[in-house]
This record gives structure tokens, C-alpha cells and sequence, in this order.
């Protein structure tokens, strides 16, 4: 169960993650300009409703048919997710979820039918007319068929949430965030069901606390803050490093080992977690958009006008109680074990989470003579996290170097660009970037952070140019 759940919420994300800048965009617009905004705008707030009624659902349905059947997916996608926006009066982000990877399919299916039998010349009559003709169909089945399933669908997540809000049980809802957190199910729970549920809100009311159920960053902040004052050996030395990464870039993961080196540490952050949502909920705060990365800079840039204090104190009282419950475990709660083993421990359940098989390449068949290296690309799920943050650390050593003329990227390891010679990635992830790139040089690493395969790249880099 704890698999299929991974896997849904994986691809759940692969379709929202490449259109958060959108969702950014949208929260801006609402934040500045609604009635309720920094700058009230009639003329502006216009663009409200259309674009989280019609654009972010049409980027999602188009991402998701891409990931299934290419381009072509991600046009008969839209198409037939047209279906369920004109059919309901609320945002449809579970219905594009659903249409936009169900049309790619179909599309699919009908291409592997035809192949080899349509004759020279009529390719591309085919290939247009079979997306206008099937998409076409699939969107009047979408609009009569699919809509009233997905609203009773959306009826039940609403009530199941309703339940929680109405009898003020909300904080509650961190006895399943936290640990799912550290198990890699949080993509479910927050791109599946907190952020319709958030976007919808704010339409209702500008604002919405579901967009920071998930995303605070105080429970994590108190667990690493106890280990920089009771931790011991490399946990207590690396947790300072942790703490800037975690608050500021925003990057969850990073103190996911700290919890499973001791596991009686997921009481701090589900009490932490719940603390800070009762602060949120009592004072009645929320935020425009969805907050991404989960850095204390991106909530506050995503919050609502008058939110500004409650959320500072939400993440400051999940912060203190998280610390205040990790302390006394640290010290009196048995000996912890070490960061190199809950750093692989972690890695084996990402590892489940991204769906990747036990076995990873040693090495890369690939050669490159370092001199030939202008392009290096760093490789994570997404693209947009531990890659990047990879990137900056070889970028800064590059440069320390004196080393000049490389471009360091960082990039979804599902799309590693062509010209790319080096690519570097963790070794779970090794097998979909040899795949991805098979030309270029693969360096495997299992922390993106402080790889010992950095200095050795720099060092290369530099025998080939003296």
C-alpha cells in the first residue's frame, strides 16, 4: 500500500512541480490585487478566476499528457481537460489530474494501433486530424462523463477536511503530514488533496492555512536545532549546515536522516507540526499560493497581507515545542544511530518512493576527456532541489579553482539536455540518467551536499588544463 501511494503521489507531482511558477504567478495577482489585496485592483483581479479556473488546470493536464505520450499527450490532454473545466463551476485540478494522463493514454494507444499502416504522405493528415477528432470526443466524455465523478470526488475530500476544520481538529492532521513527510507520501497528501483544497479557498476568501499544513518549516527547524546543542559526532557538526538549508532553501529533505536516527524524534515534529497549526488556525492566517520550496522566504513571499504575524508566531511555536520534545530524547532516549546509516536508510525509502529498483550503475560506460568538458549537468527527480543545490556547491569550487569556460545546470533527471558531457546525480537515480543522457560521463554521489566526487571532478578538471 505504502508503495502505491508513493507512486501516485509521484506522479501527482511530476505534473505540478514544472508549473509551481505558475501557481506563484497566480498568487501574486490575488495577494496584490483582489479586493482584500495590498493593492485593490478591479481591472487586474480579473485574471483571478481565469487563471486558476482555466490556466493552471490546462498546465497540469498538458504536463501530465507529456509525461505519458509526449507533446502530442500533452495537446489532446488540454483538450480534453476543456471538458471538465466548462463542466464544473470550481477549479478542476483533481479532474485535470485525471483527463490530461487519460487522454495521453488513448492517444497513445491509437498511435501504437496505426503504426506501420498509414501510407507515405498522409502522416501528418493522420497525426492532426486523429488528436482533433479523438480529443475533441474525449472532451464532451470528460464534460458529461468524468465531471460529476470528480465533483463527488471533490464532495468528499471537502467533507473529509470540513470535519476536520469544523471541530477544530485541524492540528490533528500532523499525525499523518510529519511522518509522511519522512516516508517520501507527503507529494500525495500535499499535490493531491491540500492544494485544490487551498486553491479553492482562496478564491472563497483570498487566503488558505492548507498551503501550510505541509509546508512549515518549524518542525524540522526544532529537531535540528536540538541536535546543534545535543547531538553528537557528524549529526551534531553537520546540523548548522542543515538548519541554513532547511529555513532558508526551503529543502525538507535535508533533515529527514536526523529523524530516523532516532525515530522517537517524529513526536517533536508531529507536535511541533500541530502546535503551529493551531497557531495558524487560531489567528486566522493562511497564504495566496502554494509555498515552494518550504522556505521561510517563499511563505513569507506567499502570505497573505494580514497574515504576516500569525505565521511568524505558527513557525516560531512549532519551532520552540519541536525543540523543546527533541531535547530530552536526544540526551535520555538511547544512543542514536549514525548519520551514515540514516542517510542510507533515507536513501533506501527515496528509493521506494521514486519507484527505482534496488540495483543502480557502478559507473558510466560513457567516456569524456575532461577536456572536452564544457557543460555539466546535475540531476535530481524534479530538477529544482538537491540539484540545485549541488550545482552551487561545484560551481563555487569550479570557480575557487580558477577554472573557466564550464556551465554547471541543474536539470530533471527525466530530461538531461543533449549537450550536456558530465552528468551527476545520486545513484538511486543513476540507471533514469544514463537513460536519459547515455552519452555523457555519469558521476554517482549519495550526498549532493559535500560529495567527495566534487573535488575529485575540480582536480580532473585541472590536470587536463595545466
Amino acid at each position: 500500500m505504502k508503495e502505491k501511494v508513493q507512486v501516485f503521489g509521484r506522479f501527482l507531482s511530476g505534473m505540478v512541480m514544472p508549473n509551481i511558477g505558475a501557481f506563484i504567478a497566480w498568487g501574486l495577482i490575488t495577494a496584490l490585487f483582489i479586493e482584500s489585496g495590498w493593492m485593490p485592483n478591479e481591472s487586474f483581479a480579473a485574471l483571478v478566476s481565469p487563471m486558476s479556473q482555466m490556466l493552471l488546470p490546462l498546465l497540469i493536464a498538458y504536463t501530465g499528457g507529456t509525461v505519458v505520450a509526449g507533446q502530442r499527450g500533452g495537446v489532446i490532454g488540454a483538450i480534453a481537460t476543456m471538458g471538465v473545466i466548462v463542466g464544473s463551476d470550481v477549479p478542476m485540478f483533481i479532474g485535470a489530474m485525471i483527463v490530461g494522463p487519460l487522454a495521453a493514454w488513448v492517444i497513445k494507444k491509437f498511435d501504437k494501433l496505426m503504426e506501420n499502416r498509414v501510407k507515405a504522405g498522409f502522416e501528418m493528415l493522420v497525426n492532426n486530424f486523429s488528436v482533433g477528432i479523438i480529443g475533441a470526443i474525449l472532451a464532451l466524455v470528460a464534460m458529461k462523463g468524468i465531471t460529476p465523478l470528480v465533483s463527488v470526488l471533490n464532495g468528499w475530500l471537502e467533507a473529509g477536511v470540513g470535519f476536520f476544520v469544523n471541530h477544530g481538529l485541524l492540528p490533528l492532521t500532523s499525525i499523518f503530514i510529519e511522518p509522511a513527510k519522512v516516508l517520501f507520501l507527503n507529494n500525495a497528501i500535499n499535490h493531491g488533496i491540500l492544494s485544490p483544497m487551498g486553491i479553492k479557498q482562496v478564491e472563497e476568501v483570498g487566503k488558505s492555512v492548507f498551503f501550510l499544513l505541509e509546508a512549515n518549516p518549524g518542525p524540522g527547524l526544532g529537531v535540528l536545532l536540538a541536535y546543534c546543542i545535543a547531538g553528537k559526532g557528524s549529526a551534531k557538526s553537520s546540523a548548522p549546515g542543515a538548519v541554513i538549508i532547511h529555513f532558508l532553501g526551503g529543502i525538507h529533505e535535508i533533515y529527514f536522516p536526523y529523524i530516523l536516527m532516532n525515530p522517537l524524534l517524529l513526536l517533536a515534529v508531529i507536535a511541533g507540526g500541530a502546535s503551529g497549526i493551531f497557531v495558524f488556525t487560531l489567528m486566522d492566517v493562511g497564504l495566496t499560493a502554494p509555498a515552494s520550496p518550504g522556505s521561510i522566504l517563499a511563505i513569507m513571499m506567499m502570505a497573505e497581507r494580514h497574515s504576516y504575524a500569525g505565521i511568524i508566531l505558527g513557525v516560531l511555536i512549532a519551532t520552540v515545542v519541536s525543540f523543546v520534545i527533541a531535547m530530552p530524547i536526544l540526551k535520555f532516549m538511547g544512543k542514536d544511530a549514525s548519520l551514515e546509516e540514516a542517510q542510507q536508510k533515507k536513501d533506501s525509502m527515496k528509493r521506494q518512493a521514486k519507484g527505482i529498483s534496488e540495483a543502480a550503475p557502478a559507473a558510466s560506460t560513457a567516456t569524456v576527456s575532461a577536456k572536452d568538458i564544457r557543460k555539466i549537468a546535475f540531476a535530481c527527480d524534479a530538477g529544482m532541489g538537491s540539484s540545485a543545490m549541488g550545482a552551487t556547491v561545484l560551481k563555487k569550487k569550479i570557480a575557487a579553482a580558477g577554472i573557466t569556460g564550464i556551465e554547471v545546470i541543474h536539470t530533471p533527471v527525466s530530461s538531461i539536455p543533449k549537450d550536456v558531457q558530465v552528468v551527476v546525480t545520486h545513484q538511486e537515480l543513476g540507471e533514469r540518467a544514463a537513460h536519459s543522457n547515455p552519452d555523457a560521463k555519469l558521476i554517482l554521489i549519495t550526498n549532493f551536499l559535500a560529495a567527495p566526487q566534487y573535488d575529485e571532478l575540480v582536480e580532473e578538471l585541472l590536470k587536463m588544463r595545466r
